[in-house]
């Protein structure tokens, strides 16, 4: 059988929602950098030119419009190498499954030579998880849409399409492409990274071609892309997986099949009388690892994209608020953080010697601020418009309420954006108090349980040794009463994770959690501690999704919820 050589180019890179002037800068730069190694093809990940995912901008004539324009642009400058440009296209049929129209679509554009020669329109429109695709997008009618780079056959498709059995992908090999190259905006969670490649392994063993699976990366909003974007040959074996969580550039050189099959395509294909450097392969990360890396890009591109320069965080001495500046400092540099640390009468010398310790360490600047005389300043005004002695949460969220107040001015008056400390432990039971330690524009630890707070702690540990030992060995205590621990109200966190994990993202019944060996008066004061609460997680700010069920878009519960659990 006779071959050709591929020359194929892929930009793993991050693209900002709404920057479509920016992103077009991004594109017609590798597009040029394309160009001068001979490559045939670059790919740009899923809606490249508008950011994944716009949401409703997509209701927005004249940023559609825009999207439409600067596409133009980018193919009056291609050149001999093409360019697979993830854009936002026309439908070109009337959709009838309700009385809105979409009139758009998901779409990837060729362009090469001054015009745009091919159009490929995603089939399968993810509606699940984080994804509204189906809110926006007109299906793609021609799954096994090929484009001919003279006489190879290439299928082109858009994320989810790779996901189906029987999908494009087979229908693509079925008309006889030669190669998949697939381009995504697939969001980050611990378990996908090993399903993608699973998957797309398995799919090009079966279908005995090559597949490429080109991914985004950066953070958008509760978001994270993580690259990793491999390419695999026609046996499933790896041919090159770039690197998570950053920004990549990479090319190769792949034998293909060509066909006797006459095509009237336009696309071409350049000399190859450059030589490229072979490839070497990122090695994998581990769950902490990704972990880590994720909520770093996510502060980051968080911070940066909305124009703040500076963050704040309240400091107790405490292992969440101390992780929390830790990963600010990776994602920031020192200077950009300030740490405040904000004493009452409950809590001991040491939490605020740990909290010094953990800024010294870090070199960040720490303000100390305390607030014993206005909280009593409260507890006096409150006493004096009410009957009743104040309860004990009453007073402890007057001191939690103080020191968020205090941070939010602080906020107004530097500029800075406040990261709120919260995990996700604390959030699903409401072990938090709103307008107190929830406040925030950025909630970082909201999909990390207690337990991984500790290992992501000792992982950046073990790099250099900057979260005090003291912090990490302490009781969990909020230190709003006397001799208070997290423990006299809830179970011990392995237990409480155990819980919410199985509740929250494997969906299981009270009955199914008991089984698996909980005591049942524990399972159920928990769920309903997590029903209970859902209306002071609706109020939280965004923070990284990390799990397949993170509270968010990721999870859409009523707040007036009147279903009751049977208790046997």
């Amino acid at each position: 059988m006779e071959t050709k050589t591929l020359r194929i180019s892929c930009a793993q890179l991050s693209f900002s929602v709404g920057a479509i002037q920016e992103n077009k800068e991004k594109i017609l730069s590798k597009l040029e950098e394309a160009e001068k190694i001979s490559s045939d093809i670059v790919l740009f990940p899923e809606l490249s030119l508008t950011g994944y995912p716009p949401e409703d901008l997509l209701l927005r004539e004249s940023f559609v419009g825009k999207n439409f324009a600067v596409l133009e642009e980018i193919a009056e400058f291609s050149g001999k190498t093409s360019g697979v440009v993830g854009f936002v296209d026309r439908s070109i049929r009337k959709q009838t499954n309700d009385n809105v129209d979409r009139n758009i679509t998901n779409a990837a554009a060729i362009v090469q030579n001054g015009d745009v020669q091919g159009i490929y329109h995603k089939c399968f429109l993810p509606n699940y998880s984080v994804f509204d695709e189906a809110r926006y997008f007109d299906k793609g009618l021609d799954p096994s849409a090929l484009f001919w780079y003279e006489n190879i056959p290439v299928g082109i498709n858009i994320c989810e399409d790779i996901w189906i059995d029987d999908g494009p992908a087979e229908e693509q090999v079925a008309k006889g492409a030669s190669i998949i190259l697939n381009i995504n905006a697939s969001p980050f969670d611990i378990n996908k990274i090993d399903q993608r490649k699973k998957l797309v392994k398995g799919k090009a063993k079966k279908l005995n071609v090559p597949i490429v699976y080109l991914n985004m990366v950066g953070g958008q909003d509760e978001l994270v892309f993580d690259g990793g974007s491999f390419v695999v040959d026609k046996n499933g074996e790896f041919i090159y997986v770039a690197p998570q969580f950053e920004e990549d550039f990479f090319t190769f050189d792949i034998e293909l099949e060509v066909t006797d099959n006459v095509s009237e395509s336009s696309l071409s294909l350049n000399e190859k009388n450059i030589k490229i450097e072979p490839l070497l392969s990122s090695n994998n990360l581990n769950k902490t690892e990704s972990m880590y890396s994720a909520l770093e890009l996510g502060l980051s591109d968080y911070v940066t994209k909305n124009k703040f320069e500076k963050v704040l965080v309240g400091l107790s001495g405490g292992i969440d608020s101390a992780l929390t500046a830790t990963i600010a400092c990776d994602a920031l540099s020192p200077e950009n953080v300030i740490g405040v640390a904000m004493p009452s009468k409950y809590n001991p010398d040491s939490s605020l010697e740990d909290a010094k310790k953990l800024a010294k360490n870090l070199g960040i600047e720490i303000k100390e601020i305390n607030i014993e005389d206005t909280v009593e300043n409260f507890r006096e005004l409150l006493g004096n418009n009410t009957d009743e002695k104040l309860g004990n949460v009453v007073d402890e969220n007057i001191q939690s309420r103080v020191r968020g107040n205090i941070l939010m001015a602080l906020s107004n008056q530097l500029g800075a954006m406040v990261v709120s400390t919260g995990n996700k432990s604390e959030m699903a039971v409401g072990y938090a108090t709103l307008y107190g330690d929830l406040v925030g524009g950025f909630a970082l630890l909201k999909d990390v349980y207690k337990a991984d707070v500790y290992n992501l702690a000792n992982y950046r540990n073990s790099i250099s040794d900057v979260i005090p030992k003291s912090t990490i060995l302490k009781e969990p205590s909020a230190e709003l009463s006397n001799d208070q621990f997290d423990s006299d109200t809830l179970p011990d966190y392995d237990t409480l994770d155990k819980i919410i994990q199985l509740y929250i993202e494997e969906d299981f019944s009270s009955e199914k959690i008991i089984k698996s060996g909980i005591d049942k008066e524990i399972v159920y004061d928990v769920l309903e501690k997590i029903d209970r609460n859902e209306y002071k997680r609706n109020q939280v700010a965004p923070g990284v999704k990390l799990t397949n069920r993170a509270f968010g878009k990721d999870r859409r519960m009523p707040i007036t919820n009147t279903y009751k659990r049977e208790k046997n």
